[in-house]
């Protein structure tokens, strides 16, 4: 007797575009940035993973400013940004891209600076400056974008003056602290100096085009002064989008 042929049975899988969700969100497990309790280590210097002002916010993203010369790498400062968890709410045509996508969106980072959400960088000095040397840099910063948008007028010179002053007489020691508090529904940003032996300094810049463009230096997408950080905070919406 012949034995019969083996059926062969196929199964198809639905197209991926079937899912709810994106089939990016499947290979990356979110991370859950609201509950962690530990501290965030960057460059040995410690970040808390919650910080509260005015309400409780959460670390988003983390990096370093840094330069190489002859092939040795000088870091500068260490960053953190911290942000209110509702933020993914204003960023939801996003959802399902991966952090290196976002990375290099710039239309992303405009939102995330545009979202009407508290934000608070922290900035930790890992190698000594004078703070005049800071100054520059972000009057620099500031000035060029201004100017690149046609806004730099005798009001946006005369508030950015402030804030290089403001740095002009500091020191940066290592782990000195330097904050910027954007309010969630104010064009203001509040500046504050810390150091060791040294009562916290604090400033208050209520020119709306320069506090958006201190907002870019930091989050400005492909133009942020730190690369590192930039794709640190890609990487952690991007796994909240997934939430």
């Amino acid at each position: 007797m012949r034995s019969s042929p083996s059926s062969i049975f196929v199964v198809l899988a639905p197209p991926l575009s079937t899912f709810p969700l994106h089939f990016h969100c499947f290979l990356q497990p979110p991370a859950n940035i609201a509950m962690s309790t530990e501290m965030v280590m960057v460059d040995e210097i410690p970040f808390p993973p919650q910080i509260t002002t005015t309400k409780p916010l959460s670390l988003f993203g983390h990096g370093i400013t840094d330069i190489e010369i002859h092939f040795l790498q000088i870091k500068f400062t260490a960053i953190g940004v911290y942000l209110e968890p509702q933020v993914v709410g204003h960023l939801q045509q996003w959802k399902g891209k991966p952090g290196n996508v976002l990375a290099e969106d710039d239309d992303f980072f405009e939102a995330l600076i545009n979202a009407p959400v508290e934000k608070f960088v922290r900035v930790v000095v890992i190698k000594e400056i004078k703070g005049s040397q800071y100054g520059v840099q972000l009057e620099s910063a500031v000035r060029d974008r201004l100017a690149a948008v046609d806004k730099y007028e005798e009001e946006e010179e005369e508030a950015l003056e402030k804030v290089v002053e403001f740095f002009q007489s500091k020191y940066f020691k290592k782990d000195s602290v330097i904050t910027y508090h954007f309010p969630a529904n104010s064009a203001t940003a509040e500046i504050a100096f810390t150091s060791e032996g040294k009562e916290e300094a604090k400033i208050k810049v209520e020119n709306a085009n320069v506090v958006e463009m201190i907002k870019k230096w930091y989050l400005g997408g492909t133009r942020g002064v730190s690369a590192t950080t930039i794709s640190s905070l890609a990487n952690g919406l991007s796994a909240e989008l997934c939430k």
